[in-house]
């Protein structure tokens, strides 16, 4: 692999736990969660990852402001202000609605590590895509460097994280001697499924990476996972994925943003027996996934990616309240 430059963030590698627990209360397979919530930096969760590459794309292109977008509760948002301040860089963030009454504490987080905020007052999440680009045109006007991450930190770059993160996960699972069947992860954005699918084609893994569609219809999940990936594997010079490669299954529930009863249910056994915390957004939905498949008959080892969401989880109005 040719691999691009990278801005370290992330204490890695991140811990790979069995929960041994919670296997007893499923019934079920040997289950390892790969714990990317514990990244180290902020809150960041796995978007540590993808910043590491994006920033240092950022600061090789003398670029001086990071603009970012996403929902008023974006992980991605929040993580983002906070490594430009490390990075020495401006944070511009453009998140799709109007100022909410209450703010959820990543609104609050991005705030407090010096991000400029601006809404688009429509509550369409792709009015935050031409907000990125009249923001980065203003900027340029002003006279400053802009560079746009977009939503999610979802782009073949971003992916390339991950990709080298399916190298940690198979040398940590060679470690305990395990070969699994599933890897399950939340798909959002995409970039953190499709930065596994390339890792895993590359290096020909045999897990299929299962990502849990909690934002977008399946189908559109599954081709904006399949771009990325193959747009990942054309930066580190591997093999393109196949579509048979990509698998997604539907966990949006009620809608995105809205706690599904699968994942608080999840979610509550999973706090229950391995002290795991997760957010309703996104792991909760994609632990409901990999439990559904575990009643329905999976009998191989699987490895669950918690991707973090830890300020989700704590604001008011998140799982403990649902």
């Amino acid at each position: 692999m040719t691999l691009p430059p990278r801005f370290p963030l992330a204490a890695l590698p991140t811990p790979l736990r069995r929960a041994e627990r919670l296997e007893r209360a499923l019934g079920g397979p040997p289950i390892f969660v790969k714990r990317d919530d514990l990244t180290g930096f902020a809150v960041a969760g796995n978007k540590a990852r993808k910043l590491e590459f994006l920033v240092a794309d950022a600061l090789s292109g003398r670029c001086d402001v990071l603009v970012t977008g996403g929902g008023p509760g974006s992980n991605h948002c929040q993580a983002t202000a906070a490594v430009a301040g490390v990075a020495g860089m401006a944070c511009v963030l453009v998140l799709y609605g109007e100022p909410p009454a209450r703010e959820h504490r990543n609104l609050r987080l991005a705030r407090a590590f010096g991000a400029e905020v601006r809404f688009t007052n429509d509550p369409e999440r792709g009015s935050v895509d031409r907000g990125l680009e009249e923001a980065a045109t203003g900027l340029r006007d002003a006279g400053r460097a802009p560079y746009v991450i977009p939503r999610g930190g979802a782009s073949a770059l971003g992916a390339v994280a991950y990709a080298l993160a399916a190298d940690e996960l198979a040398q940590q699972l060679q470690a305990h001697s395990v070969e699994p069947g599933v890897v399950v992860v939340a798909a959002g954005s995409g970039g953190t499924q499709a930065g596994l699918v390339a890792g895993a084609v590359a290096r020909g893994y045999p897990w299929r990476v299962v990502g849990a569609a909690v934002s977008r219809p399946v189908d559109e999940s599954r081709e904006r996972v399949l771009d990325l990936a193959r747009g990942c594997a054309g930066l580190l010079g591997t093999p393109e994925a196949g579509e048979d490669d990509v698998d997604v299954r539907d966990a949006r529930g009620p809608g995105y943003g809205l706690p599904s009863p699968e994942g608080v249910a999840a979610a509550r056994l999973a706090a229950e027996t391995e002290g795991l915390l997760l957010d309703p957004v996104f792991t909760a939905k994609a632990f409901a996934v990999l439990v559904s498949m575990i009643r329905d008959g999976l009998d191989a080892p699987a490895v669950f990616v918690h991707t973090g969401g830890l300020a989700s989880v704590l604001s008011e109005g998140g799982l403990w309240d649902a």
